[in-house]
């Protein structure tokens, strides 16, 4: 209000609630009133506050999307050496922790039973196997021919008593011969045909049945003598444990002496050249990955992870947990992997290069849609629309919204408002939280 609006108004308005207004009240008060306006007009407007926040830079690089779950390491291979008998243990070859190989001799149990069976089973079988050859190669040839020569004999003595007979009998016809051995003649002859036929029956039945038979009954022997014989060595053999692949022994629960009962492992070989680890992982998870897939297992206790591959996944859910089985398989040269440790699996379903990411912080949420805010040229943080793509760890990757030149604000921006005055701020120290904490707020309330 200005000084010559008052006066207008002490022309106007002489009188307050009907009393009439003295000249010097009325100069205090306009004097008063100048004075107010004056000290309002003289006062600065008040700066606009500035909010600490940490900028960072948005980056351009490889992204993963990665598939991780716990899981529990299994050797490439494994062995529990069982014997098919009881005996008590002759003799380990071998310690816990002993490589070996395969077909290894590695424990023998008592077996002087056993192998003195298998040599009387090996002294028959010899003698079968000799009696087979001496039937095909000697015997048989040899009874072939016999039965031959005497077909050959009767025919030649039935041919020679024919003709004696019909000599005989023109001479008896002519009457210089009695009839006495005319008769002889013919019985003569009558026994030289039998002779014949049965010389000829035996060796045609020779050739066509008792050869086979010889032969079969001969191979007969021989075979069961065989089969015996294989019998016992597979019994001596049971008492030898041999190892069935390369590895390690893992296992050898029994002493020197006690009885090795059947069925019951004796030794365990395990492949730890390399290991398997074996996790469950949800369906939709398990449709990213395939066999070949990079993948990484994170031991407790070691620094570094190790590189693996997924080497098998199921194709089919496990019924009682409605999950599917993968199988990370890693190299173990060393032997720092552990058959029955639990470790993580960090298996690698997609991998996406240049791709822009902010850290997960500078995300925010609100029903549904995200947004970060970007730091602007005028100082101000201003909120913008994204859409997200792959998390890989602490960084998201933004597929709409950003670009390779923008800051976004990575700590401070829940609860900014839009358009907000901001001053970057150092990171705090590791372990030590942002901002100041309640003892400083404390401390400067009191100053």
């Amino acid at each position: 209000m200005e000084t010559a609006s008052l006066l207008k108004i002490h022309s106007s308005n002489s009188t307050i609630y009907g009393r009439p207004i003295r000249p010097t009240f009325l100069l205090i008060f306009i004097t008063t009133a100048l004075a107010a306006m004056t000290a309002c007009s003289g006062k600065e407007k008040e700066p606009e506050p500035e909010v600490p926040v940490q900028i960072v830079a948005v980056e351009k690089g490889v992204v993963q999307q990665k598939v991780t779950a716990d899981a529990v390491l299994f050797p490439l291979a494994q062995s529990a050496l069982v014997p098919k008998i009881s005996a008590p243990v002759k003799k380990f070859l071998v310690n816990r922790g002993s490589r070996v190989r395969a077909g290894q001799l590695l424990a023998v149990l008592e077996n002087r039973d056993l192998a003195a069976a298998a040599q009387e089973n090996k002294g028959a079988f010899d003698q079968a196997e000799a009696t087979y050859t001496a039937t095909t190669a000697s015997d048989l040839p040899q009874e072939l021919q016999k039965a031959q020569l005497d077909a050959e004999a009767a025919k030649q003595a039935f041919e020679a008593q024919e003709k004696i007979y019909s000599s005989r009998k023109d001479l008896f016809e002519q009457g210089a011969l009695p009839r006495k051995e005319q008769d002889q003649a013919g019985v003569d002859l009558t026994n030289a045909r039998n002779q014949y036929e049965m010389a000829t029956r035996h060796l045609e039945t020779l050739n066509a049945i008792g050869k086979q038979q010889t032969l079969k009954s001969a191979k007969g022997q021989l075979e069961s003598a065989q089969g015996k014989y294989a019998g016992a060595t597979a019994q001596f053999s049971y008492s030898e444990i041999r190892s069935p692949i390369n590895g390690v022994v893992t296992e050898r629960p029994l002493y020197l002496g006690e009885m090795a009962a059947a069925g019951t492992p004796l030794l365990t070989v395990m492949d730890i050249s390399q290991v398997v680890a074996r996790a469950h992982i949800p369906q939709q998870s398990a449709a990213l990955l395939k066999v070949g897939d990079k993948a990484e297992l994170a031991i407790p206790g070691m620094e570094k992870p190790f590189p693996a591959k997924v080497a098998i996944v199921s194709p089919a859910l496990d019924p009682n947990t409605t999950t599917v089985e993968i199988w990370v398989q890693a190299k173990n040269p060393d032997g720092h992997l552990k058959p029955g440790t639990s470790v993580q699996v960090s298996m690698v379903a997609r991998s996406v290069p240049d791709a822009l990411t902010v850290p997960a912080a500078a995300l925010l949420t609100d029903q549904g849609a995200t947004s970060v805010m970007v730091a602007g040229a005028d100082g101000h943080a201003h909120k913008t629309p994204v859409k997200v793509g792959i998390r890989d760890d602490d960084r998201v990757q933004i597929v709409e919204g950003l670009q390779p030149a923008d800051k976004v604000v990575a700590v401070g921006a829940y609860g900014l408002p839009d358009n907000s005055k901001i001053t970057s701020a150092e990171a705090a120290p590791e372990g030590k939280p942002e901002g100041k904490d309640e003892k400083e707020k404390v401390s400067e309330e009191a100053r």
